[in-house]
């Protein structure tokens, strides 16, 4: 890139010494030392040299485009990709039954993570992916092609250079809306319109050049034609002006944008498929002689051509020759020969741009496999050496999951952060992977057609007057609904029913707990309370834990799973550490024995 750098800048002081010579053979022909012809040798030169910078300068760009693309790559390789990609926070949906609670949008998310896409139908069908499992016969056809889309760098560099100008002015259901309108006029209108856009300004030309060019009779009457022409001209573009409005309106109006999205839709349609899924993607895009991107392209410069109308220097001339009119008329009949397409070109666009942002995560993730999908029947979460993938590789702490046949539920005890919010996080993010087509963070995975909910991350509203508490039973009854749908949820319950005491935390929880594998769910629930871990006696329900251990007044944590009920307490010790009065004989066993200040290692889990 350096390289292309220093041509570009040697092309540039090359122009500004060709401006100066030919300022100086200016000067010297005025005062006639030298011949005025001369000067046309710096001026061609000059042309030349900004046609080369142009050209340098488009060159520049695309090498920067690229380094930015191999950049990111290694930042999401490397872990440290959060906070420099699209964060998605406007296509979070409010009340999701486990969007925030998952971390599947904002800064340092799971969409943060997977997108690569430069369209915004791309962005909608990666977060749609992520929001709405699909069933496993789509997630098996995903897999299939994420697998052939793995090892095309090419693909995605060459889509990543001809779509980093795009940006969201391209709404794609602004254009789909006006792509599928109906018709503004009936044949017959749009015909006498035509018709009238090419005779007014035909008459106008001609009156123009007679009264420029007659004699002075002739050109009298020619003048008095030409302003009853002017006339007519303004009179037909009041009539047809809410139909001009209505062939532009909601088209998107930067003709730039349309031209990056066909070079974007070009790169695609020269591509050449093998999987089914994606043979029939790319058969959206281009049938025939027809393509997506050969129209989009013409839809491009006619709204273009259109826009030099809003020019001040060329409205005039815009005005005599029904210049809008004629664009409009061109943009209606483009609508009615490829406006319904247009859903279906950019649903094709979506899909395949979702498609090569998880094999573009499937390529800088060699080592995470894709799930084993179980159509059976019975719901089925079983996995090894499960990993969270927004965390860190090397340092991440892998934990099973065993969830299915005759345990149909794990309640998980454990300290303050001993890892049980983050396991059910784990847990969570790989189904949403799985689900998704994606390959997963573990050993290996297999599960059925699981629907997530959820309540890691339920909070008070002040400005809707509930609590904490209200909050989290509005969300365990949506929870219960999904479940009423039919068995296969999978119920993520953290710290359930906190906010209560512990006599209704323990019956409640219970209630919901059982309720919920009554209805054919599987789940995982944490919880402080040891009597409501203790007091599981449900044969589907089994009690696993998380470990701290004091050494040398520093607590440790190793984020393992351990079987059984927690043992120890934290809680006292973290308040001593912070420097709150603790009283000596309040102290759990465990911590009894601690020297003089304890301190917390922070966890990495």
């Amino acid at each position: 890139m350096s390289e292309r750098q220093r041509r570009s800048d040697r092309i540039s002081s090359l122009r500004l010494g060709t401006a100066g010579l030919a300022g100086l053979l200016g000067v010297a022909a005025w005062l006639d030392a030298a011949p005025a012809m001369l000067l046309g040798l710096p001026l061609l030169a000059f042309v030349g040299l900004v046609i080369a910078h142009e050209r340098a300068d488009r060159a520049l760009d695309r090498a920067r485009r690229a380094v930015r693309l191999y950049e990111a790559g290694l930042r999401r390789i490397d872990d440290a990709w959060a906070g420099h990609g699209e964060t998605g926070e406007a296509l979070a949906p409010a009340d999701h039954p486990y969007a925030a609670d998952l971390d599947l949008f904002g800064r340092g998310s799971l969409f943060e993570l997977l997108c690569t896409a430069h369209t915004a139908a791309g962005r909608r069908t990666l977060a749609a992916w992520l929001l709405e499992p699909a069933p496993l016969s789509e997630v098996g056809r995903r897999q299939v092609a994420v697998t052939e889309l793995r090892e095309r760098l090419d693909l995605r560099e060459a889509l990543a250079l001809a779509g980093d100008e795009l940006d969201e002015g391209l709404d794609p259901s602004d254009l789909i809306r006006w792509g599928e309108a109906p018709a503004a006029m009936d044949a017959g209108r749009v015909r006498r319109f035509g018709v009238l856009a090419w005779v007014v300004p035909a008459v106008s030309i001609v009156a123009t050049g007679v009264w420029a060019l007659g004699s002075e009779p002739i050109a009298g009457a020619a003048v008095q034609v030409l302003l009853a022409m002017l006339l007519v001209t303004w009179i037909v573009g009041r009539v047809t002006g809410r139909f001009v409005r209505g062939a532009q309106l909601g088209a998107e109006r930067s003709a730039r944008q349309l031209e990056v999205l066909a070079r974007v839709l070009a790169c695609l349609e020269r591509e050449r498929f093998e999987e089914r899924e994606l043979v029939a993607l790319h058969a959206a895009l281009v049938t025939g002689e027809r393509s997506a991107s050969r129209a989009i392209r013409r839809l491009a410069r006619l709204l273009g051509w259109a826009e030099a109308a809003r020019s001040q220097i060329f409205a005039p001339l815009a005005f005599m020759l029904l210049w809008s009119l004629h664009f409009g008329l061109a943009l209606e009949h483009w609508r009615q020969r490829h406006g319904p397409a247009i859903a279906s070109w950019l649903a094709a666009l979506g899909e395949l741009e979702a498609l090569l942002a998880v094999s573009a995560y499937a390529f800088e993730h060699p080592d995470d496999p894709f799930p084993e999908l179980a159509a059976g029947a019975d719901p089925v979460l079983d996995g090894e050496d499960l990993g969270h993938p927004l965390l860190p590789a090397a340092t991440c702490v892998r934990n099973p999951v065993a969830l299915g046949g005759s345990i149909r539920a794990r309640i998980v005890s454990g300290s303050n952060m001993s890892g049980k919010s983050t396991y059910l996080r784990t847990v969570g993010v790989n189904v949403v992977l799985a689900r998704a087509g994606a390959p997963v963070r573990a050993r290996r995975l297999r599960l059925s057609a699981l629907r997530i909910g959820a309540t890691l991350r339920v909070q008070d509203s002040l400005q809707q007057g509930t609590s904490r508490f209200y909050a989290e039973i509005t969300r365990l009854r949506q929870v219960v609904a999904l479940a009423d749908e039919g068995p296969g949820v999978l119920f993520l319950l953290d710290e359930i029913l906190h906010g209560t005491n512990s006599h209704d935390r323990r019956i409640g929880g219970h209630a919901i707990v059982e309720g919920l594998l009554d209805r054919g769910a599987l789940g995982l629930v944490t919880t402080h309370d040891l009597a409501l871990a203790a007091g599981a006696d449900d044969p589907r329900v089994e009690n696993v834990h998380f470990v701290d251990e004091l050494c040398d007044g520093a607590l440790r944590f190793d984020h393992r799973l351990h079987p059984g009920v927690v043992q120890t307490s934290n809680a006292l010790a973290l308040m001593e550490a912070v420097g709150l009065p603790v009283p000596v004989q309040s102290r759990s066993s465990s911590i009894a024995s601690s020297s003089s200040g304890v301190t917390v290692r922070p966890s990495t889990r």
